[in-house]
C-alpha cells in the first residue's frame, strides 16, 4: 500500500457518507399491497377497487382472573371500556360487549376509522383506555388484541430479541477474536471493520428503499450476514499477513503476499455470497428481494474494507498489530504449531481416503434423509410466541367466536347485482356443505352498485395449516367453479387463509428457480476461479451435502415436538415456508468461504511443486486454525438466534449453526481432503500446474514432515 492514509480516509468517508444517507432518507418499508401474490392478491385488488375494504377492528378480551364463567365485574368492566372507547377520535364505532357461548369470555369489538392504504390506525388511545381499566377491575383479566395491536406486540418482541442478540454477539465475537489473535489491536480490527460494513449497508438502505421497498427485518439480516462475513474476511487476511511476518517477510511483503493470496480468496468468496444471495431475486417476492439487496450491499462493503482499509492499517501498524499482547494467551498461541490438531485428523483420512470419503458421505446423507419429509407452512398464530398476551387472546377469540377466527373471502363480480347475490349464496351453501368452512355473521358485503360482492367464510382449520391449504385448493378448484358455472360471474378467492396459502405456494414454486440459478452460477464461478471443472463439481456436491444435512436436522428439530422444551418453542408440525430458500442461499454463499480459502492454499502449494496429496495435507493444515476460528465466530453468532422467541429466528439459528459446524469439520477435514487425495492431479483438470508468483516460500523438506507417513500420488 503506497498511500495507506488515503485508503483509510476514503473508507471512512464512504462509511460516513452511507450513514449520512440513511439519516437523511429514512427507510421506505413495505406495505400490505407489496405482499400480494396469486389469486388472493387479485382478490385484494378487486376489494380495494370496489371500496369494500374492511376497517381494522380491535378486540378487548375480558375474563375472570380466577377463571370460570364471567360475572358482573367482568360485564361492568366491559361496559366502561366500551363507553370510554366511543369517545376516542380514532374510533368509528363500538359494538356492544358480547359474551362467548361458553360464558368464559366477553369481548368489546372496536372498529377503527379507515386510514390510507398501507397504514395502520392509531390505537394508542384504546391502549391507554385498557391500561387505565385494569387497576379499576382487579378481579378481571383484560387484554387488547386485533391485527394492529398484535403486529405491534410481535414487532416489539422481535425488536427486543434482536437487541438482546446484538448486545450479546458483540462481546462474544470480541472474546473469540482475543483468543484467536492474543492481541488487542489484531482482535479489534475485524470486529470494527464488520461493524463499519453493517452501518454502511444500513445507511444505504434508505435511498435504495425509494426504488425497492424494504422488509423491516432486513436490518437483522444485514447484521447477521455482515458480522459473519466481515469478521471472516478480516480474519483470513490478518492470519496470512501474520504468518508471512513470522516467516521473516517484511511488513510490506507480508501485506503484498496476503493481498495476492487471501485477498484473492476474499474477492472470490464475496462474489460467491453475492451470487448466491442474488438468486433470491428469482422468487419475485418482496421479502426475498429485500434480503438479497441488504445482503449484497453488506458483503460488498465487507469485501471493499478487507481489500482497502485493512491492508492500509496493516501497513501502518506493522508488527504493532500484535500489541498489546495478552500474556497467557500469547504464550499459548506462540507455542501451538499451526495445524497440529488437524494434522492428526488428516493422517487417517489421507491414508485411507476412500474409506473416509464413504464414511463422511454416509453420515451427511443419513442426516439429510429427514429433509425428504419436510413440510412447509406459513407463519400463523400458532407459530408466534405463545407468551405474548395478544397472541393468546386472539386464539381465544377465534375459538370462542367462530366468526372472528381465521377467514377467507370470495370476491364475485357480474353485470347483474341479482346474479352476484345469487352466486354468492350458492358458493356459501356449497362451501359449508364441504365441512371445511362455516358461516359467519354478516358474511355478505356488496358494493354500492351491487355488482361486486364479498363473501366471508370461516375456516375450521388454523391459518397456515396444511388442512387450511387443502380447503383453499378445493374451494378454488371445485366449490366455486361448480357454484358459478355458466353464469358469467368472475371470482377470486382471497382473505387471510388464502393469502397464507398463496404465499407458501409462491415461495415453494420459487425454490427450483433459486436452485438452478445459484447452483449454475456458483458452479461457473468455481470453474473459472480454479480453472477446473472437477473442483467446481466437487465443491458444489459437497455444499449440497452439507445443506441437505442441515435441512434434515432442521426437520427433525422443528417438525417434531421432542426439542420444544429445550429450545422453548411450540412445534406446528412444519417449517416456515421462506426458511428453506433463505438458508439455502446463505449456506451456499458462506460455505464457499471455506472452500475457496482452503482450495486456494492447496492450489498454491500444488503450483509451487508439491505432490497433490502433500499439497492437500499442507494446505488444509495451514488453513485449519483460520477456518476453525471463523466457524466458531459464525456458529456463536448464529446460535444466539436459536435462543430468540420467534420460531423463524430459531430455525435460522439452528440451520445455519448446524451447517457451518458440519462444513468446518466433516466437509473440510474429511470429505474435501479425501476427495482431493483420491482425485490427485485430476482434481485440477483441465488446468495445468503453474508457478505461483506470491507463494509464501519455496517448497522445502520441512514441508513434507508428516506426523504420520503418507504416500504421494
Amino acid at each position: 500500500m503506497r498511500h495507506p492514509w488515503r485508503a483509510i480516509g476514503t473508507w471512512l468517508l464512504l462509511v460516513v457518507a452511507a450513514v449520512a444517507c440513511g439519516t437523511a432518507v429514512s427507510m421506505h418499508t413495505t406495505t400490505d399491497a407489496d405482499y400480494r401474490v396469486g389469486q388472493s392478491g387479485a382478490a385484494a385488488r378487486q376489494i380495494e377497487a370496489a371500496g369494500l375494504d374492511a376497517p381494522d377492528t380491535e378486540y378487548i378480551v375480558l375474563s375472570a382472573q380466577a377463571g370460570g364463567t364471567v360475572d358482573a365485574d367482568v360485564r361492568a368492566a366491559a361496559g366502561r371500556i366500551a363507553a370510554d372507547a366511543q369517545r376516542d377520535s380514532q374510533v368509528a364505532r363500538v359494538a356492544a360487549p358480547v359474551t362467548s357461548p361458553d360464558k368464559h369470555l366477553v369481548i368489546v369489538p372496536i372498529t377503527m376509522k379507515t386510514v390510507a392504504a398501507g397504514k395502520h390506525p392509531d390505537i394508542t388511545g384504546i391502549t391507554k383506555i385498557v391500561g387505565d381499566a385494569q387497576p379499576r377491575a382487579p378481579g378481571v383479566h383484560i387484554v387488547q388484541t386485533g391485527e394492529t395491536s398484535l403486529n405491534k406486540a410481535v414487532n416489539k418482541r422481535v425488536g427486543n430479541d434482536l437487541g438482546s442478540a446484538e448486545s450479546t454477539s458483540m462481546p462474544i465475537t470480541i472474546v473469540l477474536m482475543l483468543i484467536v489473535f492474543a492481541a488487542l489491536a489484531a482482535a479489534g480490527i475485524p470486529v470494527l471493520l464488520a461493524i463499519a460494513s453493517v452501518f454502511g449497508a444500513m445507511g444505504l438502505m434508505g435511498p435504495i428503499s425509494l426504488l425497492l421497498p424494504m422488509e423491516p427485518t432486513v436490518t437483522s439480516v444485514i447484521l447477521l450476514i455482515g458480522m459473519a462475513v466481515g469478521v471472516d474476511y478480516s480474519l483470513f487476511y490478518l492470519k496470512r499477513e501474520r504468518q508471512e511476518r513470522q516467516r521473516g517477510a517484511s511488513t510490506a511483503n507480508a501485506v503484498e503476499i496476503a493481498a495476492a493470496t487471501s485477498g484473492h480468496s476474499i474477492v472470490v468468496s464475496g462474489f460467491a455470497v453475492i451470487v448466491s444471495m442474488g438468486g433470491l431475486y428469482a422468487v419475485g417476492d418482496v421479502t426475498f428481494s429485500s434480503i438479497a439487496t441488504g445482503s449484497i450491499i453488506v458483503v460488498a462493503f465487507a469485501v471493499c474494507g478487507s481489500l482497502t482499509v485493512l491492508p492500509a492499517l496493516l501497513t501502518k501498524l506493522g508488527s504493532k498489530v500484535d500489541r498489546p499482547r495478552i500474556p497467557l494467551l500469547w504464550r499459548l498461541s506462540s507455542r501451538m504449531r499451526p495445524g497440529a490438531f488437524s494434522s492428526r485428523l488428516l493422517g487417517p483420512v489421507l491414508r485411507r481416503p476412500v474409506t473416509a470419503l464413504l464414511a463422511g458421505g454416509v453420515l451427511l446423507l443419513a442426516l439429510a434423509v429427514p429433509a425428504l419429509s419436510m413440510k412447509q407452512q406459513t407463519s400463523s398464530l400458532d407459530s408466534l410466541p405463545q407468551d405474548i398476551p395478544a397472541v393468546r387472546a386472539m386464539q381465544q377469540v377465534g375459538v370462542a367466536f367462530p366468526g372472528d377466527g381465521p377467514t377467507t373471502t370470495v370476491v364475485l363480480h357480474d353485470r347483474s347485482a341479482a346474479q352476484v347475490d345469487k352466486d354468492a349464496r350458492a358458493v356459501q351453501d356449497k362451501a359449508v356443505a364441504t365441512g371445511d368452512w362455516k358461516q359467519v355473521p354478516k358474511a355478505m358485503h356488496a358494493s354500492a352498485d351491487g355488482r361486486t360482492a364479498v363473501l366471508t367464510l370461516g375456516s375450521k382449520a388454523p391459518e397456515g395449516s396444511f388442512a387450511a391449504g387443502a380447503a383453499v385448493r378445493e374451494l378454488r378448484d371445485t366449490v366455486v367453479p361448480a357454484a358459478v358455472s355458466d353464469t358469467g360471474t368472475t371470482w377470486a378467492v382471497g382473505g387471510d387463509v388464502a393469502s397464507s396459502y398463496d404465499q407458501m405456494h409462491h415461495q415453494s414454486t420459487g425454490l427450483p428457480k433459486v436452485l438452478i440459478l445459484v447452483l449454475g452460477l456458483t458452479l461457473l464461478m468455481m470453474a473459472v476461479t480454479f480453472r477446473s471443472v472437477v473442483i467446481a463439481l466437487l465443491t458444489t456436491a459437497l455444499n449440497l451435502l452439507s445443506v441437505g444435512a442441515a435441512f434434515g436436522v432442521l426437520t427433525l428439530v422443528f417438525q417434531h415436538n421432542w426439542a420444544e422444551s429445550m429450545l422453548h418453542f411450540h412445534s406446528t408440525g412444519g417449517i416456515i415456508s421462506w426458511i428453506p430458500i433463505f438458508l439455502f442461499v446463505v449456506l451456499m454463499g458462506l460455505s464457499m468461504d471455506y472452500h475457496v480459502f482452503v482450495l486456494s492454499r492447496v492450489k498454491e502449494r500444488y503450483d509451487a511443486g508439491m505432490p497433490p496429496k502433500l499439497a492437500v495435507r499442507q494446505g488444509v493444515s495451514e488453513t485449519a486454525g483460520v477456518v476453525t476460528s471463523a466457524a466458531v465466530v459464525m456458529i456463536s453468532v448464529f446460535a444466539l438466534f436459536a435462543s430468540l422467541s420467534m420460531v423463524e429466528m430459531k430455525e435460522i439459528g439452528v440451520g445455519l449453526s448446524v451447517a457451518i459446524a458440519l462444513d468446518a469439520t466433516v466437509v473440510r477435514l474429511v470429505l474435501l481432503p479425501a476427495a482431493l487425495s483420491v482425485l490427485g492431479r485430476w482434481a485440477w483438470w483441465p488446468s495445468r500446474r503453474q508457478g505461483t508468483r506470491h507463494a509464501a516460500r519455496p517448497v522445502e523438506p520441512s514441508d513434507y514432515a508428516p506426523l504420520e507417513p503418507v504416500r504421494a500420488r
